[in-house]
């Protein structure tokens, strides 16, 4: 089922009404098609976090522990028991044609933002830099704003060469000349050398720059939701406050476990979120319920 976010005017040309865009739709189905039915300049911000084109199966599984008579591990008081170890949610992350896939829902992405709209687009290494020349063509190059690097440090590190933990999120602007930014807006963070400053700007804290250190979602944390490569919802935070206001749509087509969604609502935001994967949308559903937040799934 596509939904149509807007109006037809006199000469057949899809008309801006961000207004008749339904408040917090979660949609199951293909991003592609659906992306074909909302308004051209009706969403304030995109943010996507498409697959990384890793060329495996990206895995999330959980681990449990199961008492039996004998054998396996002996644990507290001599119960034995053995670990059981499930696969939870997983997804493909391998196109053969990765970009082919990806450059015409980016192109989607731009009609549908709003003249004063911004686009984040999150990647890893792998195809950031091509991403970048794609949208310098798209967007035009003066609408580049920001290359985001959000630095963590946690996992596997490789020994035969520098370990990767950063990803790269690449920020364009519909109008360059006529974008919203607000900073005043985002959530500071501490100086890093307090005693060089006043006591009044270790008391407000500084504004993040183009690298922001954010840890990964906790494996034992209340934000886990078991989707593999979830992201956190402070990065999303600063890219909410930042780039909308109170009562703007925010579009993410590839939801994924839903942070998205759930930072949007939080801050006043409405929604739109697209995803084909039937976990992905039973988890984004189950996360929505648990804070209360009201949307329509459509099937």
């Amino acid at each position: 089922m596509a939904l149509q976010f807007g109006v037809v005017n006199d000469l057949g040309i899809h008309a801006v009404n961000l207004f008749l865009v339904p408040a917090n739709k979660l949609i199951f189905g293909d991003n592609f098609s659906h992306l074909n039915s909302i308004a051209d300049g009706s969403v304030q911000l995109v943010y996507i976090d498409p697959p990384f084109n890793t060329g495996r199966k990206q895995v999330r599984g959980t681990t449990a522990t199961k008492r039996i008579e004998t054998g396996g591990r002996v644990g507290f008081k001599g119960q034995h028991y053995e670990i059981i170890r499930e696969t939870v949610l997983s997804y493909d992350d391998e196109f053969a044609d990765y970009w082919s896939f990806l450059e015409p829902r980016l192109e989607q992405a731009w009609r549908v933002l709003h003249e004063t709209g911004t686009l984040y687009l999150h990647l890893d290494y792998r195809e950031a830099h091509y991403a970048k020349v794609l949208l310098d063509a798209l967007f035009g190059r003066d609408c580049f704003l920001n290359e985001i690097i959000w630095a963590y440090d946690y996992g596997g590190k490789a020994k035969n060469r520098w370990p990767a933990k950063h990803d790269t999120i690449l920020v364009y602007v519909k109008n360059a000349k006529n974008y919203y930014f607000d900073s005043e807006t985002v959530d500071r963070e501490p100086y890093m050398a307090p005693g060089l400053v006043t006591p009044e700007k270790v008391a407000r804290g500084k504004l993040p720059t183009d690298v922001w250190w954010h840890t990964i979602v906790s494996p034992t944390g209340k934000e886990k939701t078991g989707y593999p490569t979830q992201k956190p919802e402070g990065i999303l935070r600063r890219i909410i406050q930042a780039s909308s206001r109170k009562d703007d749509i925010v579009l993410d087509f590839f939801a994924g476990s839903g942070t998205t969604g759930a930072v949007a609502a939080s801050l006043g935001r409405r929604f739109i979120l697209i995803d084909q994967n039937p976990e992905s949308i039973e988890v984004i559903t189950k996360r929505l319920q648990n804070v209360g937040v009201d949307f329509e799934l459509v099937r």
